[in-house]
């Protein structure tokens, strides 16, 4: 990197630091120094637990070693929207039924879930095998509040958070705090009690630049100095003691090299099996007829990767049962990936990526709890990410729905 580049990426860090520290972040309304507590759900998308320890995060390393702390391995595929709903539904992707980023579903023939398609992400049908936890909360009472989560800005299971906000990648963090913290100076009688809050820009960044950029360090000191704005703002509204943040990554990021392809026009063709995603990990659906041809040429363990039948995926993935899963399943080897001309997926090559093994060191993500819920100075044993939902349970105080986590993977940080 050229000196001009870091001296630009260090004055845009110092700008965004000094609004923070100067931005007037009070609230106009009274202080509320009482009332039942917060919750706050964080998506820190793409942070590792190693982020923590580079010195570019002093707000987050705070509420961590004040707070309870963890690497959390998160569920497979270890991708962005599949996590992001697992830690609101406390189920695993290949039971809540969002089992990719691009997807398809056999109700739906002819059509693909994708990221940008709002028209076709916004059919319930994708969302339906999983109740995530604002739906659960307003049918017993609970106002909620979200500032983008997967899913928060569509109407799923008949109903909508009491506030919510369509996504926008563009929209810088401190304005995703700013509105979070106005939701808080409604009247008590219209004030939620449960928000989530979602930063990509880390993500963004290890994808563009590696996980061990400068570009990706810059955007965790970004991202800290919201978090540092939302404690800040909640301090000046008289919350200070009554809240418990929830921060939660939904997968790490290991480095990737451009050449590191594993070919699949070289093993299957467009007349034997259509290949409805491929990347890090690839679902394939032999043509009728090319079942035997297609298994042939994929199935088993093959330089830099591996393949299973949907029935024979590993058991602790959990990735075997739901209609959406493809008839093969592939996944290739840490900081490699599958390529199909059939898609057009990769316009530029990315030198970060996701979506490997859940037990790799590398996609561990980073967690953290604090607030008067939770003891200090507490680190938990490496636990699954479905564990999360009953724990948000707990703090919001709903009974939760059926789901695979269990309370105890958490139990050694709370404070009763």
């Amino acid at each position: 990197m050229t000196h001009t580049r870091r001296l630009v990426l260090s004055a845009l860090l110092a700008l965004g630091l000094a609004a923070c520290a100067h931005s007037d972040t009070r609230a106009p309304t009274t202080p509320q120094a009482e009332g039942p507590p917060i919750t706050i759900l964080i998506s820190l998308d793409g942070f590792r637990p190693d982020y923590l320890e580079r010195g570019e995060t002093p707000t987050l390393t705070r509420l961590a070693t004040e707070g309870v702390r963890a690497s959390m391995r998160p569920s497979f595929p270890s991708v962005t929207f599949p996590n992001h709903y697992t830690l609101v539904t406390g189920l695993r992707p290949g039971r809540h039924g969002v089992i990719n980023n691009r997807m398809e579903d056999p109700d739906r023939p002819g059509v693909v879930f994708t990221l940008p398609d709002r028209a076709v992400a916004s059919d319930p049908i994708w969302w339906r095998d999983g109740v995530p936890i604002w739906v659960t909360a307003e049918n017993q009472g609970v106002r909620t509040g979200t500032m983008f989560w997967p899913g928060s800005d569509y109407e799923l299971h008949g109903r909508r958070p009491s506030r919510w906000r369509t996504f926008d990648q563009s929209l810088p963090g401190f304005a995703r705090v700013d509105i979070l913290l106005s939701w808080l100076d409604l009247p008590e009688a219209e004030r939620p009690s449960f928000y989530t809050l979602y930063f990509d820009l880390v993500d963004t960044a290890g994808h563009r630049y590696g996980p061990d950029a400068l570009e990706t360090n810059a955007a965790s000191a970004e991202v800290d100095a919201a978090i540092a704005r939302l404690v800040e703002g909640l301090n000046a509204r008289g919350y200070a003691g009554r809240v418990n943040f929830v921060i939660a990554a939904d997968h790490g990021m290991a480095p990737q090299a451009a050449d590191a392809i594993i070919d699949l026009d070289t093993r299957i063709t467009p007349q034997q099996a259509r290949v409805i995603w491929d990347g890090q990990f690839t679902g394939i659906a032999p043509i009728a007829g090319q079942e035997q041809a297609v298994e042939a040429a994929l199935l088993g363990r093959s330089e830099h990767g591996e393949c299973w039948r949907k029935s024979e995926v590993p058991a602790r993935f959990d990735f075997s049962t739901h209609p959406r899963i493809p008839a093969i399943v592939c996944m290739a080897d840490l900081g490699w990936r599958y390529r199909s001309t059939q898609l057009q997926q990769y316009s530029s090559v990315a030198l970060g990526a996701h979506g490997y093994d859940p037990e790799a060191p590398e996609m561990a993500a980073t967690f953290i709890a604090y607030g008067p819920a939770f003891r200090s100075g507490v680190t938990l044993e490496t636990f699954d990410n479905v564990s999360v939902y009953p724990l948000l349970a707990r703090l919001i105080g709903i009974t939760p729905e059926t789901n695979q986590g269990d309370i105890d993977d958490v139990a050694l940080g709370l404070a009763e």
